[in-house]
């Protein structure tokens, strides 16, 4: 039991911890979201294509899959917590 303890004590440390990350960077992936599904992501990739930005710019954002595979990241990771916390409420 001692081991169980301590298992999940760290378990629950580093989960918490690694909560608080997520929640601090929210209003980063609502400025992504606005920014990929709007005009300026649209006129940014034009802009690259032309030729237009500094050749020294990451272009990460600018990639067709970066973005939107991150952003799918995140909504299945808000399933994944919303589906643990329905189905644990029974457990305590």
């Amino acid at each position: 039991m001692e081991t169980l303890l301590n298992r999940v004590s760290i378990a629950v440390k580093r989960l918490s911890a690694a909560l608080d990350k997520y929640e601090e960077v929210q209003d980063a992936i609502a400025v992504l979201n606005d920014y990929y599904g709007g005009d300026l992501w649209r006129k940014d990739f034009v802009d690259d294509e032309a030729g237009l930005l500094p050749n020294d710019l990451k272009r990460g954002v600018l990639s067709e899959d970066a973005v939107w595979n991150l952003l799918s990241d995140c909504d299945e990771l808000n399933s994944r917590l919303q589906e643990f916390a329905d189905t644990n409420k029974k457990n305590l």
